[in-house]
């Protein structure tokens, strides 16, 4: 009686499930972290040539205060850049998704602008506007928008024929179209192009301050480089990477919250 009573016992409890999604990044990040540190040991290379992440951490705390410095200073940018790339976005897009024509005229402009190397820009914005923030976040802001653009003025402009024929029908004009089809109809193409825009912002905003900024972690980086401080080098390429990752997730999130009536329920699957 008393094994049957222990057995029926066991059996009640429940399973204890491990969130093996969840924890899966973090899993990820310390394995590839702990393979990094392997082969350096193992290959004995130089800290000038492959620094260990140990070392890697201790450049962080040793030079914590200018990377401090330097990481708000390149996110300031960055996030500034990107503010403007998304109004303006918006709005070109808006522009040029409201018409056929517009958008059949603008858009194979838009390609060649985007196809031309952001970095080719950042001498001629020294010579406008000098060394300093402006061109960093004008770099970052040329370099994000063009996402922001496409994929609103394609959400406008791909409009079901069907969908207009009948709205036309019932009496509406183009700007009732716009307005009740149109528009939300873009909105989960644009928020979800946020997520690459800010990940090019970034990008935008580093190749500035390694050509023309005395501040910012493109600019530290590149010091680091002269002066063969390659653990430094890649401190300010780990603190890059967070700052990414911490901005994706955030727009990963407003996408979530804002076009969720968007997507299609996955309650019961």
């Amino acid at each position: 009686m008393s094994d049957i009573t222990i057995k029926n016992s066991n059996l009640s409890r429940p399973a204890i499930r491990i969130p093996w999604v969840q924890l899966a990044p973090v899993l990820y990040t310390i394995g590839l972290l702990v393979l990094w540190e392997l082969v350096v040991i193992i290959s004995g290379l130089p800290h000038t040539i492959l620094p260990a992440p140990t070392r890697v951490f201790q450049a962080i705390v040793q030079y914590w205060s200018p990377i401090w410095k330097n990481s708000v200073q390149t996110l300031f940018t960055t996030l500034l850049g990107f503010g403007i790339a998304v109004v303006a976005g918006m709005l070109i897009g808006l522009f040029i998704g409201w018409s056929k024509t517009i958008y059949a005229g603008l858009y194979p402009l838009m390609i060649g602008f985007n196809a031309i190397p952001k970095v080719a820009l950042v001498p001629i914005l020294v010579i406008w506007f000098g060394i300093g923030t402006i061109p960093a976040v004008l770099t970052a802001f040329l370099i994000s928008f063009f996402p922001i653009v496409v994929n609103v003025a394609t959400g406008l402009a791909t409009i079901e024929p069907e969908t207009e024929d009948v709205l036309r029908a019932l009496g509406a004009k183009k700007m009732d179209i716009m307005l009740k089809v149109g528009i939300p109809r873009s909105m989960p193409y644009f928020f979800g192009s946020l997520k690459i825009a800010i990940t090019l912002a970034f990008v935008g905003s580093v190749v500035s301050e390694t050509v023309a900024s005395n501040n910012g972690l493109g600019q530290m980086m590149s010091q680091a480089q002269s002066q063969f401080n390659v653990p430094l080098v890649f401190a300010g390429l780990v603190m890059l990477a967070v700052e990414g990752i911490v901005m994706y997730a955030i727009m990963a999130w407003i996408e979530k919250r804002s076009t969720k009536w968007a997507h299609r329920s996955t309650m019961g699957n």
